[in-house]
């Protein structure tokens, strides 16, 4: 979410406001977009700017994808400029409503560490790995910095290693280990005349400095575009030639779930639904100059999406609805029918 490059190198400033202006254009997409100018704002300094845009996201009327996550942003952004108690008040109500989204357990728990709220961090940590960890022999790739940050905090707590602890250590894929990396005493080893221990601490810098390449330049996921049961009858409605691509809505949902199995079972990584709608597929096909009734554009739409970072992971993760609307659990929807 929040850009890495240096201010030396980015107008902070002037990429918020052009994130804005897009998406006063794609207000569609805008959930995405003011929450990447938020973090703009924060690496320019402008925190006050940043809660605005948060607050704005807030109180909106278009209801949020990520509700839990814009909060944890706003949370994590206030007590940084001083709005502790406010913080605070955030961070309790995300952890009372149990979000089954990895992302805003991750920042609150972080920003209770960063302000040396230790225990609290380890608490916020396990909550979010019994809660979405419990039933799960391989935890999504999502909940890994879960289990990395509760391993960090517990090291700095000098806690016993437990069976989490254990499966973060597995889960780590540097040649430096966690217990390595998280050694609180690491900090000792920067002001050492000793050229041994220096030269360790660079090679455990660029042993963390790669895992943050892997993880950032981890490919977007291969997405199955999936359009709602409205948008699909609008669709056909001004293209009936896609009607070839699409018989039904029922049958559209069916070929989703097939085609994403079939994928897992070839060994594809990374599998992702983005949902579609008719006035963000006309606005790309006329960026591509083409008319929406090209099925060809179909697939390219759907990678765009994917891009833009709107993809929802497949399969569910155990408890979560099922990603065609149903409001049922996808154990009980599309995961059985397809059974």
């Amino acid at each position: 979410m929040r850009p890495d490059t240096s201010a030396e190198h980015v107008d902070h400033n002037a990429e918020a406001a052009r994130l804005e202006r897009t998406a006063g254009l794609y207000p569609e997409d805008a959930e995405h977009l003011l929450v990447q100018a938020a973090a703009h704002l924060e690496l320019a300094g402008d925190r006050p700017g940043a809660t605005a845009l948060y607050d704005r996201l807030l109180s909106s009327s278009t209801p949020l994808e990520h509700p839990h996550l814009v909060r944890a942003l706003k949370a994590s952004n206030l007590w940084e400029y001083g709005h502790e108690a406010e913080a605070r008040a955030i961070i309790d109500g995300i952890r009372a409503a149990s979000p089954r989204d990895p992302a805003p357990w991750v920042i609150v728990a972080e920003a209770l560490e960063s302000h040396d709220e230790l225990e609290a961090a380890q608490e916020t940590f396990t909550q979010a790995a019994q809660l979405l960890l419990a039933e799960t022999s391989e935890p999504p790739y999502a909940t890994h910095p879960l289990l990395f940050g509760r391993h960090r905090v517990r090291r700095m707590l000098g806690a016993a290693h437990d069976d989490w602890d254990a499966l973060a250590d597995t889960l780590h894929s540097s040649p430096v280990s966690l217990d390595e990396l998280h050694d609180p005493k690491r900090v000792w080893s920067l002001g050492s005349d000793n050229p041994a221990e220096l030269q360790a601490e660079i090679s455990r810098l660029r042993a963390e400095l790669g895992t943050f390449r892997e993880a950032l330049s981890r490919p977007f996921p291969v997405a199955i575009l999936h359009w709602p049961t409205t948008e699909l009858t609008e669709l056909l409605t001004a293209y009936p030639t896609l009607t070839s691509e699409y018989p039904s809505h029922e049958e559209h949902l069916a070929t989703i779930e097939a085609s994403l199995r079939e994928l897992a079972t070839s060994g594809t990584p990374n599998l992702g639904i983005v949902t579609g709608t008719v006035p963000s597929y006309e606005a790309f096909a006329a960026s591509e100059a083409s008319s929406p009734s090209d099925a060809t554009l179909l697939p390219q739409y759907a990678t765009t999406l994917a891009a833009r970072g709107l993809a929802v992971a497949w399969p569910p993760q155990r408890g979560v609805e099922c990603w065609c609307g149903s409001e049922r659990g996808y154990g009980e929807c599309h995961r059985t029918i397809a059974e």
